[in-house]
């Protein structure tokens, strides 16, 4: 394991003796001479031979010279630590390889480098992550590590399906209320407490996304494994969404119209009062109901919306979609979107 360690740490100062080789040529041609050895005593290891090269005892014949003088009785005890911290240099190389090849694979293959926290990945897509819930343990976590590789070769079959939007039964309410017989379809996953989603779904709209696509909109409330909501007041959001539609179609998408694009008489969007951590349920329900009674509304209608919103049916509607979401399409963040045979994660652009 010297060996090996020696040469894993002579790789990482490579680039530092390079610039000093600059100005001391003899230091570069030492480290060239030492990297050597150590490359050949490593390349027989790989090969399961024995390293001939004697690299080994002189790394240890080095660091130990001067305590050999000073304090002999030393030695024995020193060169037992030199062989333990040249393994735990080995598996900590070793582990990193891994980790950056696994983060690159999920990067690829789920579009985050971070399988369990997406958000926490800066190369990702800029996205309102589902995250799963911190490890409570080092056996937890060793386990975790082991997961995510399985996610991540589970997906990459998924890079090269193609999605048809009409296969995925979801529960929706509807962007239009004419007749989209003729226009594909397209699915379009959001939560309401999404700053992601509030940005994409302004997009679509200038851009004429709802025209060009019979929009299948899908309110989701994201949840951690604790089930606690990453945004306080999506899930009674999603819930009156679901219940207004019924009641009358276009009602829905009224209410999402005033979370993402409408302002209070403070100038603070709505989706910013919704999700801050003073406002209350109670708040919220008030809110909607006062939305849907501009819309014209009346007080049975109300009444009706908010018995439908709590209903058992509703709450069916939610966690089939949720069930969709997480374990059939294994979607990591959203917005997501289904459209023209492809699934899109991340905050939508024009092209």
């Amino acid at each position: 394991m010297v060996c090996i360690a020696a040469f894993i740490i002579l790789a990482l100062i490579g680039g530092f003796v390079a610039v000093i080789s600059i100005f001391k040529p003899t230091v570069g041609k030492n480290y060239l001479k030492l990297f050597k050895k150590a490359w050949g005593c490593l390349w027989k290891k790989v090969r399961l031979q024995k390293c001939e090269t004697g690299f080994k005892d002189d790394v240890k014949n080095t660091i130990l010279s001067r305590v050999i003088v000073k304090h002999p009785k030393w030695v024995k005890p020193l060169s037992v630590l030199i062989e333990i911290i040249s393994v735990l240099i080995v598996v900590v190389a070793v582990w990193a390889v891994l980790t950056a090849i696994k983060s690159l694979l999920a990067l690829w293959a789920l579009g985050s480098c971070n399988v369990t926290k997406p958000s926490a990945c800066t190369l990702s897509a800029e996205v309102c992550s589902i995250d799963e819930s911190e490890p409570k343990n080092v056996f937890e976590a060793t386990g975790r590590w082991f997961t995510e590789w399985g996610e991540i070769f589970e997906a990459i079959p998924e890079k090269f399906k193609t999605y048809n939007a009409n296969e995925y039964d979801f529960n929706y309410v509807s962007v239009n209320t004419s007749t989209n017989a003729d226009k594909p379809i397209a699915i379009d996953i959001f939560d309401p407490g999404c700053s992601v989603c509030m940005a994409s779904y302004r997009n679509q709209k200038a851009a004429g996304f709802f025209d060009e696509y019979d929009v299948h909109l899908v309110p989701f409330a994201i949840q951690d494994a604790d089930g606690n909501y990453k945004f306080k007041n999506s899930e009674t959001v999603v819930r009156y969404m679901f219940a207004a539609e019924q009641i009358e179609a276009g009602l829905a998408i009224k209410i999402l119209d005033h979370i993402f694009t409408d302002k209070n008489e403070d100038g603070v969007i709505y989706q910013t009062v919704l999700n801050s951590e003073d406002f209350t349920n109670t708040e919220t329900i008030y809110l909607l109901e006062w939305w849907l009674k501009e819309a014209g509304i009346a007080e049975d209608g109300l009444k009706t919306i908010h018995e439908i919103a709590y209903y058992p049916e509703t709450t069916t509607k939610m966690t089939e979609n949720k069930e969709l979401i997480e374990q059939t399409l294994k979607i990591k963040g959203i917005p997501t979107m289904i459209y023209d045979g492809s699934k899109h994660t991340g905050l939508w652009q024009s092209k």
